[in-house]
């Protein structure tokens, strides 16, 4: 039996970024990392399209919560400890510089996840952190002040024990076996599946545009994307996180209304038509669009509103006008399924927030057992939140386990 003051079960970010956190504040600290696979941090290579989106320039607690569709009023005091200007900090303090994007979004300057990665590597070597790969837990056992581990190669004791495992299932069912409680995971950033004459020949295109689910009160704006199987971009995956539950009952069946014009409803929509109706009145409907989104789209919703080419702005009928109208800013589209956000899984689901101390992350359950990333029943929009729920859990729960180990 090998024995370690903690060890993290994960191999992910937020297991790092625990190790890294508990090692620095107390070099004396035994802590070993049991990764499953044969690769550590294999999320955050492929996470940002490889270029690994750190963290989002959200700087105020109570409004960085606002992006956690699970999880917002647990994050509050936790980001008050640990927040997105800490991240910046960290990073930076380790010599990994982040560059912010207009949409808010940070990446490494490197545009690289290698460079999270080697950042990680670097420290864990430094700390003389243990990093075992192929060591999949199959069993957890508490006894007297310590936990017994057990891998399919190795048998560990530990006096605290951290889980950092991510969405995965084998290990909800070992916690449940413990007595805690796993709210049933369901997909939460996914985007979706449409077939429609108005969008099937638009792959790439975009709009800034208004998203609701019909029949709910389910609404997004953002940047929304034209795909070969349907529709994504934020205005969709923000939807598709409020939704998770709901939209995972309906089997993700369902229609969805889609303000093309974003912020402008019907009535404002058909005064900015009259009026182009009487500056253009030569030109033929079909021909430019005159709102900010590509000339393609505008075409299609012109003749699906029922406009036929040759049809001039003067000679727009009423009946067309109102159905352009309802084209503009209700188009109703018809979702027959879901494709995975990217290599990116993220799921809404995991361990019951209430058996959760936020304070420290440790188990209400079970003394020295401890909770970091997205393990438990909190997830995020896209834009860099997951990744901050990892670095804020991680460095919750190092600080809490050496605060505790140095009395």
């Amino acid at each position: 039996m090998k024995n370690y003051d903690i060890i993290i079960v994960g191999g992910g970010a937020a297991g790092f970024f625990a190790a890294i956190n508990a090692a620095e504040m107390n070099p004396k600290l035994k802590i070993a990392i049991l990764e499953r696979g044969k690769e550590v941090l294999t999320k955050v290579r492929i996470s940002g399209g490889g270029r690994c989106n750190v963290t989002h320039a959200c700087f105020e607690p109570n409004e960085l919560v606002k992006n956690y569709p699970r999880g917002e009023k647990e994050l509050r005091g936790p980001f008050h400890s640990f927040a997105a200007g800490n991240t910046i900090e960290w990073f930076e303090r380790h010599g990994v510089a982040l560059k912010t994007e207009e949409d808010g979004r940070m990446f490494p300057v490197s545009d690289s996840s290698q460079t999270i990665i080697d950042c990680f590597n670097t420290a864990v070597q430094k700390l003389k952190i243990d990093v075992l790969t192929i060591q999949s837990v199959q069993s957890v056992f508490k006894a007297d002040g310590y936990w017994k581990v057990d891998t399919q190669n190795d048998t560990y004791k530990c006096d605290k024990l951290i889980f950092a495992t991510g969405s995965n299932p084998k290990i909800w069912e070992l916690l449940q076996q413990i007595n805690h409680s796993i709210i049933a995971p369901v997909p939460s950033l996914f985007t979706f599946n449409i077939k429609d004459k108005r969008i099937i020949d638009l792959p790439g295109i975009s709009a800034l545009a208004t998203v609701s689910v019909k029949g709910t009160k389910l609404s997004s704006s953002g940047p929304l994307l034209i795909t070969h199987w349907g529709l994504s971009g934020p205005a969709v995956l923000k939807l598709s996180a409020w939704g998770a539950r709901i939209l995972n009952d309906k089997n993700y069946q369902f229609n969805i209304i889609v303000n093309w014009l974003n912020d402008l409803d019907s009535d404002d929509a058909e005064t900015q038509l009259r009026d182009i109706k009487l500056e253009n009145a030569k030109k033929t409907v079909v021909g430019k669009s005159p709102f900010d989104f590509p000339n393609r789209l505008w075409q299609n919703l012109v003749k699906s509103a029922g406009i036929s080419d040759e049809v001039k702005w003067a000679d727009l009928t009423k009946s067309e006008l109102q159905k352009l109208i309802a084209e503009l800013t209700a188009s109703v589209f018809n979702v027959n399924g879901k494709s995975t956000f990217k290599e990116e899984f993220v799921t809404a689901g995991g361990i019951d927030l209430r058996e959760i101390n936020f304070k420290t992350m440790q188990s209400k359950i079970h003394d020295n057992l401890y909770f970091a990333g997205e393990i438990v029943n909190i997830d995020a929009i896209t834009g860099g939140f997951n990744f901050q729920n990892a670095w804020t859990s991680g460095f919750i729960v190092a600080r809490s386990i050496t605060e505790e180990l140095s009395v």
